[in-house]
């Protein structure tokens, strides 16, 4: 880890594109914050009425879709990897596996999601994380869930 990257607590919306290959309407996380390299962060997600989930999900009464919920929670996760790693390019993760994953409470239009994420288990390429999303303080969802990380080309992988 480089001096610059231990020193950066926050990830902000232009540092998510870099390191994300997410694209509207996919991105999910606006800006990361409190960052603890390797250990913990926290994503903030505006959920705004215009977002093309509602338009079919429960119409009349939109509530954000659970599972994208989940993705934000690791897509907050992927920005922590990224910075963890100093990789300030594009960063494949993929999902596999999702556990314990438990909603309490309909996210809507209107609300801050607050995604707090922190690493489990920590390898070259498979992490465990463990997530919760709360709105005002309030736990909306939470779960467990596991990734496989495609470093980009140049970066080297350890064993």
């Amino acid at each position: 880890m480089t001096e610059e990257t231990s020193a950066l607590l926050e990830a902000d919306h232009e540092t998510i594109l870099k390191i994300l290959p997410h694209r509207y309407p996919f991105l999910l996380v606006d800006h990361v914050r409190d960052i603890d390299s390797g250990k913990s962060a926290v994503g903030i997600k505006n959920v705004t009425f215009n977002e093309p989930h509602f338009q079919g999900h429960f119409p009349g009464h939109p509530v954000m879709p659970g599972v994208l919920v989940i993705e934000a929670m690791a897509q907050t996760s992927a920005v922590l990897i990224g910075i963890s790693r100093g990789i300030t390019e594009e960063l494949m993760i993929y999902f596999t596996t999702v556990d314990k994953a438990k909603f309490r409470r309909p996210v809507v239009p209107g609300d801050v999601l607050e995604l707090h994420v922190s690493v489990k288990r920590a390898g070259s390429r498979i992490g465990k994380f463990e997530g919760r999303a709360l709105v005002n303080g309030e736990l909306a969802a939470e779960a467990e869930f596991s990734a496989m990380v495609q470093l980009p080309k140049n970066e080297v992988s350890e064993s």
